[in-house]
């Protein structure tokens, strides 16, 4: 049996962010927010500097998704390789 994720289901948080000196705004639900804080902490990173290197391998993509869409995809793949 599955179960609802602690605190329930919640829609995107926006945040702004800056990224190479340009502030942006990202929209992630919380859970992907905590994650990303998370992967931050554990590389000593500022969250910002985190989001700068995936939004830099992003955009090297032949066909290049929103930064909101490759930081989750980054997510779900350091998760999965854990």
């Amino acid at each position: 049996m599955i179960v609802a994720p602690p605190g329930g289901f919640r829609g995107p948080v926006k945040r702004s962010v800056t990224i190479a000196g340009h502030q942006t705004s990202i929209s992630l639900e919380p859970a992907f927010w905590t994650a990303l804080e998370g992967a931050a902490a554990t590389r000593a990173l500022p969250l910002n500097a985190l989001i700068a290197e995936i939004d830099a391998m992003r955009i090297t993509a032949d066909d290049p998704p929103n930064l909101a869409s490759a930081l989750r995809t980054w997510l779900l793949d350091v998760r999965l390789t854990l």
